[in-house]
């Protein structure tokens, strides 16, 4: 569907730990419409300040309720996370395009990995709610512990869970990546969904290659528009430049040139 510019009450805004935050807005068509990987654009602010809306993934759906999951990392992420239930919110969505987790055969003839990192569970969490049926394998990867996000949540969608740390705090000691490699070399066939960093993605993709495995991956470039005008997000792809907003965030690791 087309997205629609809405204004949208907020049920709750709080926050999750640290500087991490969760916020549930009512938005019925946005909700119906929205795949895993899309995102909705916000205009944090009542004023001209700041002028730029904030890109933020949708993390989940549950009938008529969309829900974020966003860290304050600067003025907008801050303004946002003063925003109380029953105010409205300037909402542009949903944009992009998502993950197509619809192509598949058989549930038991394919094992769903999905990786991510830091932030990239945003967007996973609301696929793994499309796929729970599958019981995906799921990797976080983190520096620490502390830093490892929204594990318990899926585990309670009935995910397989594995963590990893750099520094072996909680689960494989290493990468991500490093315990990716491991699982498939015992899981075939697979499918991979990921989001997180830059350079997780980029080994990622590198590793899907290796094994031939078709994978998408959903990027967190920097958004300024967020409807595909500006071109302040474009990455390098086999068929020239694109724009991570308007024709991602979710790219096929045969497509992106690293």
């Amino acid at each position: 569907m087309n997205p629609v510019q809405i204004k949208a009450k907020i049920i709750s805004n709080k926050r999750f730990k640290e500087n991490y935050w969760h916020l549930e807005f009512e938005a019925g068509i946005i909700a119906k419409n929205a795949l895993p990987g899309q995102f909705v654009d916000i205009k944090v602010g009542d004023g001209c300040e700041p002028l730029l809306r904030r890109p933020l993934s949708i993390h989940g759906v549950k009938g008529v309720k969309v829900k974020l999951f966003y860290e304050v990392i600067g003025r907008g992420t801050q303004i946002l996370s003063t925003r109380k239930p029953g105010e409205l919110l300037d909402i542009i969505g949903p944009l992009g395009n998502g993950f197509n987790y619809r192509q598949q055969a058989k549930v038991s003839e394919i094992k769903n990995i999905l990786v991510a990192g830091g932030m990239g569970v945003a967007p996973l969490f609301f696929l793994a709610q499309k796929i729970k049926v599958s019981k995906p394998l799921v990797l976080i990867g983190a520096k620490t512990k502390r830093q490892i996000l929204c594990a318990p949540e899926f585990k309670r969608l009935g995910c397989i869970l594995k963590l990893a740390t750099d520094d072996g705090s909680a689960g494989f000691k290493g990468k991500v990546t490093d315990l990716l490699q491991i699982i498939l070399e015992q899981a075939k066939p697979v499918r991979l969904f990921s989001c997180g960093p830059g350079p997780m993605l980029k080994a990622v993709s590198e590793i899907a290659n290796e094994n031939k495995i078709h994978t998408q991956l959903s990027l967190e470039e920097h958004m300024a528009c967020g409807i595909g005008a500006c071109l302040g997000c474009v990455v390098a792809t086999k068929g020239g430049y694109k724009r991570v907003c308007k024709d991602g965030p979710v790219f096929s690791n045969e497509e992106l040139a690293w």
